[in-house]
């Protein structure tokens, strides 16, 4: 086909298509970057620091596992994956360090004198 300016259209399609590609393909490569600092980078976060919460266990924590039961530790395995807990007096069990969900700390004894006393 013959153009005044010596360029066929297919050409002149393909140079415009260049660009078109490239706005298609921005937004998805907009939308992972989002997720990953939304989603993906604070999940590793989380998992991160639970993973090192589970290798300074030792005895005498007050833990939470995964079921809900409020347990004391009483003997920590090392090298092991289990740990001994007692969660009624003289009732001990075996629980796996990934099923610890987290460490109860005891409260400060100076935010118990900050209550109102009564009297």
């Amino acid at each position: 086909m013959w153009t005044p300016f010596g360029i066929s259209p297919a050409y002149a399609q393909d140079a415009a298509g260049g660009a078109g590609i490239v706005m298609q393909i921005l937004p998805l490569v907009l939308i992972f970057v989002v997720f990953y600092f939304l989603l993906i980078r604070p999940q590793q976060k989380k998992m991160k620091e639970h993973r090192e919460m589970l290798t300074q266990l030792k005895r005498s924590d007050r833990v939470v596992t995964s079921g809900g039961i409020v347990a004391t530790i009483t003997k920590v395995k090392e090298g092991s994956d289990e740990i001994e807990a007692e969660i009624a007096p003289n009732v001990r069990v075996t629980l796996v360090r990934g099923t610890i969900t987290s460490v109860l700390r005891p409260e400060a004894a100076n935010d118990s004198g900050s209550a109102v006393k009564a009297g």
